[in-house]
């Protein structure tokens, strides 16, 4: 009993700390990587299911994760170079402090796509998918789009 405590211990220690280093963007971005992940291998078991896996398909699936990574890296830079600007340019100031905006924008809708593919192979490993739930994220997402 006292090995569990320790285990738990040291796990919530290190969150902590992670916490303290990354703050809630960091953990976005661990949330958004978790559900790419999530996102490749329900992938690759619905199209095992289905006996159309593919390395050739798979090979796309990951350029196209890599393409996301990309986009997000440069919505950080953005971020940065937009932080740079306010702070240097006299008579340029927001009523807040900016430290980042378009980086957790383009994370969040990437979140959003990843979780929707997720249910989507999920339905297709023969999971019953609520219509109500793949209808709230259709919605989300135009909404999204939208604004």
């Amino acid at each position: 009993m006292d090995r569990v405590k320790e285990i738990k211990g040291a796990f919530s220690a290190a969150l902590a700390v992670l916490t303290a280093l990354w703050g809630w963007f960091g953990w976005l971005v661990v949330a958004w990587i978790g559900c790419m992940m999530l996102d490749v291998g329900t992938g690759m078991a619905a199209a095992a299911k289905d006996g159309r896996w593919s390395s050739t398909i798979a090979r796309e699936g990951l350029w196209h994760k890599a393409g996301c990574v990309s986009a997000v890296a440069i919505s950080g830079v953005l971020d940065l170079v937009v932080g740079v600007i306010l702070a240097n340019l006299p008579g340029m100031e927001l009523p807040f402090t900016y430290t980042v905006f378009l980086c957790p924008m383009v994370v969040t809708w990437y979140i959003l796509t990843e979780v929707g593919s997720i249910v989507e192979n999920a339905g297709a490993m023969g999971a019953p998918i609520p219509a109500w739930l793949k209808r709230a994220f259709d919605k989300l997402r135009h909404q999204i789009d939208r604004e």
